[in-house]
């Protein structure tokens, strides 16, 4: 890593050379005019934390650990949470402002007009009205005030600390945080996670390439035998309250789907495709656009929990890594804090004042991606005069509201948002489609996952899930009782057409009331009684073994569930490794759990390798470097670490294979490679399927491997860490300004291992922890906590990361006070 001293010389070097303008995202599109670069930028170089603050909450201390870990310690939770507002607001104020400004739609007035289509869609999707209603009901519950608090934090570093390095590149200064700023996070950290309009694309796909290919490469059900809930997991469940409605029944599953690592939900009804405007397009203009801002491709992660009985000490263990972007500064945001009330370690997203996933004295918990179905679209017969649309036998006024769009360095833009009973209406090329989505509502997750940091064992944690409103997450828990959970939390929709449930893969008609959800209110506050019940939601009481890697819930639901499932791989190895340890009598310790979250086994390899070898084996016209290839493969362990040459084969064979199995089909229907599908349909395709017609499966194989070969060769790479590196892991600036970014380095995993990286979409373990409740507790971060460039702990923990070498992450603090908070106007 850069010393502090070569960072000075490398920004002086970099500044010399003519920087003239940064970007704000990886599109390298957005920043089009800078202010001249300037001695202003250098205010930056020498950021402390003062020795003393005043705060109008009261006493508070905080230390900074060798890693970069603020421990705050107060009598009162409101002076702790000042305190961890103001080294948040030091440490991460960039990307909190960033963050708020592109979820509010406020990017272009900053940037200009390459970002105005980005700023429109957040507008249109109001997801600012959403964090209103939301602050609305917080702010009358006892929360309220820590958040008010916290806020107040972050407005005094602002007020009191000069300003990180972007702001002086950049030319501007934030505005104050609010409390609404901080639901705001909430919201976007629901929308990365449940952002789909995957009926939009399966409409489309069916529209362009036919039912039955549609059907082969995004199946509603995969045929494999590895679910969270699987018949192994003997666990307790709680009593139904009886309430409640649309039970799928025995056809009923939550499998299947499109996408690299989606899987999904069968659907309910077999007659539902009979239903107006189900399997109608709503056009390509409209859904690519849409697409652009969907959950990330590939977000997901692992958790798995193991009772005491399988553990050295006798007391569970939890593992935990959420497969998430990886940047510059990290996602994540790790802290500590201590009152009378709880002591609570773990991370957090900047913005959000409360631990997300960590550990207090009672327990500790994590949260995986469910891949839910909490979005649904609909169409509406529109008036002609474009101000109403039919809705109950009536024509109906759109709710509407003029916006103006900020441009820097370019007209103004005014955005006439619409919106109707089920939510706003999204627009583009006179395509229209109205959306539900439940982050539109006032939510709860802001007071359960306070409530979690201070639970005092399982019964206080389930009572706190009961808020978890949004996202919808599997979580993991234990505790020092020895007790064990797992949860699918967050609000399921139950959807009925002329009072029969049916499932959500599909797109609604709006106008007859299709698909509607009792009690759901956009924008204000829900009675939630057409969902799911809490006590018929999928969960799990003591469970023995239980591992989570996004692949589906359950194989027979109760409810409908979604259809945004992972593919099998990772869950199948953790079940694989957990499984063969309980057989074989292994009592588990933290450096086996650590060492799981490292393991590199390819389950595709397992499935196609055999087939690729067999199929060069009958050729009798192999070119010496494809013999080469094909003995390298054979000897290879199917491991994607870094040092492989097999690895290096597969890997771009892979990715090539799948390409040459559908790009003819999809080129002739022009969609283009975000419309592929999952690996795990490339490699169960039948030899017979009509993607083959042209050239056999066995063809493509070779062809792929050719392709792959060439490639290999053009770029010089010998071993897989030649390509797998960590070049994808940016700063939001590291086009234009290399030197914010880490050090490019060779990285172990695939997007099917346990170990998970995409060094295409920089989506990977955005944090690690392994949590002994009460016990030992270690974790990592892939950078470092800070977010400022000039400190030591900007990347600190990267080259740890790389290795997953966990650092302590104990409910102590060792450190000596760095800032005293003192009673006082901040």
């Amino acid at each position: 890593m850069l010393s502090d001293t070569t960072r000075r010389g490398v920004l002086a070097g970099a500044f010399a050379a003519g920087i003239g303008g940064l970007t704000l995202t990886g599109a390298r599109e957005l920043l089009d005019q800078f202010s001249p670069l300037s001695g202003r930028a250098w205010n930056a170089a020498d950021r402390t934390l003062p020795e003393t603050v005043e705060s109008p909450y009261g006493e508070a201390t905080l230390s900074i650990d060798d890693h970069g870990v603020p421990h705050v310690e107060a009598d009162d939770e409101s002076a702790a949470y000042f305190a961890v507002g103001y080294v948040q607001g030091f440490d991460r104020l960039f990307q909190l402002d960033l963050q708020r400004q592109v979820m509010r739609g406020q990017l272009s007035e900053i940037v200009g007009e390459s970002t105005a289509e980005d700023d429109e869609f957040h507008v249109r999707m109001d997801f600012a009205g959403a964090a209103e209603a939301t602050w609305e009901s917080v702010a009358e519950t006892s929360v309220g005030r820590l958040v008010e608090a916290y806020v107040d934090g972050v407005n005094a570093a602002i007020e009191n600390e000069p300003l990180p390095l972007e702001f002086e590149l950049l030319g501007y200064e934030p505005r104050e945080w609010t409390p609404v700023d901080s639901m705001l996070m909430e919201k976007q950290i629901s929308w990365d996670l449940t952002g789909n309009f995957g009926e939009l694309r399966r409409a489309l796909l069916a529209d362009r390439l036919g039912e039955d290919v549609t059907e082969t490469l995004y199946p509603e059900r995969m045929d494999h035998d590895t679910p969270i809930l699987r018949d192994a997991v003997d666990a307790d469940r709680l009593e139904s309250s009886g309430g409640g409605d649309g039970s799928v029944g025995e056809n009923g599953s939550d499998d299947g789907g499109a996408g690299d690592e989606n899987d999904g939900d069968a659907a309910v009804s077999s007659e539902e495709d009979d239903t107006r405007g189900a399997s109608e397009s709503v056009g390509a203009e409209l859904t690519g656009w849409l697409s652009r801002f969907e959950s990330p491709t590939g977000v997901g992660s692992n958790s798995w929990v193991v009772s005491g009985e399988h553990t050295t000490s006798g007391t569970p263990i939890v593992a935990y890594d959420p497969h998430l972007s990886l940047m510059t500064p990290p996602l994540w945001y790790e802290q500590h804090i201590e009152t009378p009330e709880h002591s609570v370690r773990g991370a957090t997203f900047p913005g959000v004042p409360f631990v997300i996933a960590g550990a207090n004295e009672s327990g500790t918990w994590s949260f995986t991606n469910v891949g839910a179905d909490v979005l649904d679209c609909y169409r509406y017969e529109i008036h002609d005069d474009g101000e109403r649309y039919r809705y109950d036998d009536e024509w109906r006024e759109f709710d509407l509201e003029e916006h103006e769009l900020a441009v820097a360095g370019a007209e103004n833009r005014s955005i006439t948002v619409r919106k109707t009973v089920h939510g706003p209406v999204l627009e583009r090329e006179e395509q229209t489609v109205g959306v539900a989505w439940t982050g539109h509502t006032a939510t709860r997750t802001t007071e359960a996952i306070y409530e979690f940091g201070r639970s005092d064992g399982l019964d206080d944690l389930l009572e706190s899930t009961r808020k978890f409103d949004l996202p919808t997450q599997n979580l993991v828990y234990a505790d020092t009782d020895g007790r064990t959970l797992y949860y699918a939390t967050g609000k399921l929709p139950i959807r009925t057409i002329d009072g029969d449930a049916v499932s959500g893969n599909r797109i609604f008609y709006g106008s007859a009331g299709e698909g509607e959800w009792e009690g759901f209110t956009p924008f204000g506050e829900s009675s939630w009684d057409g969902f799911v019940p809490f006590e018929e939601k999928p969960h799990a009481i003591d469970p023995d073994v239980l591992a989570t890697a996004n692949q589906r819930v359950v194989d027979d639901p109760e409810h409908y569930v979604g259809v945004a499932y992972a593919s099998p791989y990772r869950g199948g190895r953790l079940y694989d490794r957990l499984d063969d340890a309980v057989e074989n009598g292994e009592a588990t310790d933290h450096d086996f759990h650590r060492d799981l979250q490292r393991d590199t086994r390819d389950g595709r390899a397992d499935q196609l390798v055999p087939e690729l070898l067999e199929t060069l084996e009958g050729r009798g016209d192999s070119t010496d470097r494809v013999e080469d290839a094909a003995e390298t493969l054979a000897d290879w362990d199917r491991r994607m670490d870094r040092d492989g040459e097999g690895a290096l084969v597969f890997a771009r064979w892979m990715d090539h294979f799948r390409r040459l199995t559908v790009e003819p089909q999809f080129e002739d229907a022009d969609l283009d490679d975000s419309y592929y599908p999952g690996d795990w349909e490339i490699t169960t395709l039948s030899a017979d399927s009509d993607l083959y017609a042209d050239r056999s499966r066995a063809e493509t194989m070779v062809d792929a491997l050719e392709v792959a070969l060439d490639e290999i060769d053009d770029e010089g790479w010998e071993v897989y860490g030649d390509w797998n590196t960590t070049r994808a892991i940016e700063h939001p600036f590291g086009g234009e300004a290399p030197f914010l970014n880490l050090d490019e380095r060779p990285l172990d995993g695939s997007r099917a291992t346990v170990n998970n990286y995409r060094v295409g979409s920089a989506v990977g373990s955005s944090w690690r922890m392994v949590v002994e409740p009460g016990g030992e507790a270690t974790a990592i971060l892939p950078g470092g906590n800070s977010g400022d460039y000039f400190s030591a702990h900007y990347g600190n923990q990267f080259e740890r990361w790389i290795d997953n070498d966990q650092k302590p992450m104990d409910l102590t603090t060792d450190g000596d006070v760095t800032v005293s908070f003192t009673e006082g106007s901040s």
